[in-house]
């Protein structure tokens, strides 16, 4: 096994503390990457504080992961010494079902194996990205872009595939009028995506206050929806509404959006259901659905189309001592708008 430090929560309210986590010694076609920036997602929270089930202690989040690799295992055909990498949520498969097969690992039937909070296939408890290194078979590594800098990448790994593939799959582009709801880490990353992609995009949150960021980061619109006049404003006008928000919302209410054939999918993923009534679905052949990151392949499609664009998520980057902090401004909403951990900064307490 391969000790190496990292930053751990020991209970669902506890301080991150500085510990050692063991890797696995490398399999034929794993890979060592030492780990460079982590990014700090809200799912990390809800995992660690128990909304998503029960989890075992001591737990190192981070599914956003960006490095360099500095090992590989004997057979490892696709990445070398040196190379920059990126990990995203799961770092494995069963590898032989229809949905893997497809090259969508992530509905993988029998379960895909999360990057932490997770048993692998050798028994082993998953240990995420709050780390200096991660062993991962080659086939759950994406490449990094040359020109893209590792710090503005690890978001890309959960908030850009997340927004990424339900604008794909519901075909935001020309002509298409996209609704985001919420500005946060992934709504953010969404309004950039469907911009780049040709959409009119338009951003529903709480309030204006957040207005002039989301037309300078490519909102077409932005209206408030503590406005009621919004929703009047504004009914059977969508084609694809993203919701992004992690908390309970009036579906239904966001349904009448929609156009004939709209589609409204979440992303966000709130502990509380979300009731939706029959009647906002029938009218006007509307759909409710969710969509959760993206396959290895989009996922690497994802990255090469950021860099073309030149779309980057906007970050605040912060020492390994300032990720408590860090998560309760995550909590009050009070990042613009993705913390990624320097990992360089592992050891120092």
């Amino acid at each position: 096994m391969i000790s190496v430090n990292a930053r751990a929560t020991f209970s669902p309210e506890g301080p991150f503390k500085l510990t050692t986590i063991e890797r696995r010694n490398l399999k034929p076609h794993d890979v060592l990457i030492e780990i460079k920036y982590a990014g700090i997602c809200h799912s990390d929270i809800h995992t660690a504080r128990g909304d998503w089930g029960p989890v075992n202690y001591p737990l190192v989040p981070g599914h956003e992961i960006a490095g360099i690799v500095t090992q590989v295992g004997s057979e490892v055909s696709k990445y070398a010494i040196g190379d920059r990498v990126g990990v995203g949520c799961m770092v494995d498969s069963c590898g032989e079902c229809v949905n893997c097969h497809k090259g969508e690992e992530q509905y993988c039937i029998s379960g895909n194996t999360g990057t932490y909070a997770a048993i692998d296939r050798y028994g082993q408890y998953t240990q995420g990205g709050y780390s200096t290194h991660i062993v991962v078979t080659e086939d759950f590594v994406v490449r990094i872009p040359d020109g893209m800098e590792l710090d503005v990448a690890a978001p890309l790994l959960c908030a850009g595939i997340t927004t990424y593939s339900p604008l794909r799959h519901w075909e935001a582009a020309p002509g298409k009028k996209v609704a985001v709801v919420g500005l946060g880490g992934l709504g953010h990353m969404a309004v950039k995506l469907a911009h780049a992609m040709g959409a009119e995009v338009t951003v529903l949150s709480q309030s204006l206050k957040k207005k002039e960021d989301g037309l300078r980061l490519g909102a077409d619109h932005y209206f408030a929806t503590s406005d009621p006049e919004t929703f009047k404003k504004l009914a059977g006008y969508f084609d694809l509404i993203v919701n992004t928000v992690s908390a309970q919302i009036d579906i239904n209410a966001y349904l009448s959006l929609l156009a004939l054939d709209g589609t409204l999918v979440n992303v966000g993923a709130p502990a509380e259901p979300l009731p939706v009534q029959v009647f906002s679905l029938i009218p006007h052949r509307r759909s409710f659905a969710g969509s959760m990151i993206g396959g290895i392949r989009e996922t690497q499609e994802m990255l090469n189309f950021c860099a073309e664009h030149n779309i980057a998520p906007e970050i605040e980057v912060i020492s390994a001592n300032q990720i408590d902090e860090a998560w309760e401004r995550v909590l009050a909403s009070n990042v613009r708008y993705r913390f990624v951990i320097d990992i360089s900064t592992m050891e120092n307490e």
